[in-house]
């Protein structure tokens, strides 16, 4: 079923575009028809080029010129508030209401211009876009760093457990650091307060949290810091598989920047990791992992993580037990 380019999408296309993807590779990346690529960039590009705010305002003014839009009644308007201040996105209010998540925020725009705080309770508080290419890599070399292209292609479409993500968040003056791990199929999270980012830390981090769930975890996808450069010892000690993403290349791990940005709504990149505790980090952690989520059918990335876990387990159990019925007895 065809749904609406979102946001985050518009922006990959942006950065594949600065990056001289054609269109219709760009179509294959973000699992799109190339004709939706080709009208979206047709339909809102201005002076400048493509630019993804535009993109998104030029597609909001064409929807607010609609005369099909439903009437919203103040009682629908009064839950929408409720939920925002409960943490829910937008998207997630939508499905809940008739009323669409892009209704939602041109309502959230009109309560700031009159003062309000709904805008407070968006996960996503940025000022400024972030620059997605150029430049040239300043963090040195990953010794037997193995790139992205080397992983095995079933793993973009996230049908299989197991597969994760790995990035760092850092405290303001760059003091302290948050690992954030996430598995790409259900979207399940966990995160770990490490006092610096030196790679001996990360490490640790990562192979304590992973270990009592060993068994889930077979390839850990990073980015190019150099935080992650003790990678073998965390495949020796998981049984894993890591992996590097393209410098430049934020897409390649769309399940962790998108986690990252979640967290970000708790802790603000102005906030000192200091006055973050262990008791907090964890509510963070159980309460992203019991949100809904679109792409998930709005079932919890717990509740897919863990179904889909019995399921796996499941399986190698009856393989077991159909392999021994056919082993002959003994005389």
């Amino acid at each position: 079923n065809y749904t609406h380019l979102s946001q985050s999408e518009r922006y990959q296309i942006y950065a594949l575009m600065k990056a001289g993807q054609p269109l219709s590779d760009i179509a294959k990346i973000l699992h799109r028809h190339r004709s939706t690529i080709y009208r979206e960039v047709s339909r809102n590009s201005g002076l400048k080029g493509y630019r993804p705010r535009q993109a998104e305002e030029f597609t909001r003014q064409r929807s607010a010129g609609s005369r099909n839009g439903p009437k919203i009644t103040p009682e629908i308007w009064a839950s929408v508030d409720e939920l925002l201040r409960q943490q829910l996105s937008p998207e997630q209010i939508s499905a809940k209401l008739e009323v669409s998540h892009e209704t939602i925020y041109q309502h959230i725009y009109a309560d700031r211009s009159l003062g309000g705080d709904l805008c407070r309770h968006l996960r996503c508080q940025k000022k400024r876009r972030k620059r997605y290419a150029g430049g040239r890599e300043r963090r040195g070399q990953i010794i037997g760093r193995r790139p992205i292209s080397e992983r095995p292609a079933h793993i973009e479409s996230r049908l299989r457990l197991g597969h994760w993500e790995g990035d760092t968040l850092i405290g303001k003056g760059h003091k302290q650091a948050i690992v954030s791990l996430v598995e790409r199929k259900s979207g399940y999270a966990v995160l770990r307060k490490v006092p610096n980012k030196t790679s001996k830390n990360v490490s640790s981090a990562i192979i304590n949290s992973l270990r009592p769930i060993s068994d889930k975890v077979q390839t850990i996808t990073f980015d190019n810091g150099r935080e992650f450069s003790d990678h073998a010892e965390i495949d020796a000690a998981l049984q894993s598989t890591t992996y590097f993403a393209d410098p430049f290349s934020s897409w390649q791990r769309g399940s962790n920047e998108n986690l990252n940005g979640l967290v970000r709504q708790y802790i603000p990149k102005a906030r000192p990791l200091s006055t973050v505790s262990d008791k907090e980090l964890a509510m963070i952690q159980d309460r992203l992992n019991n949100r809904p989520r679109k792409r998930l059918g709005f079932k919890t990335p717990k509740e897919v993580f863990q179904s889909s876990y019995k399921d796996r387990k499941s399986t190698r159990l009856n393989s077991s037990h159909s392999q021994q019925s056919r082993m002959p007895s003994s005389a």
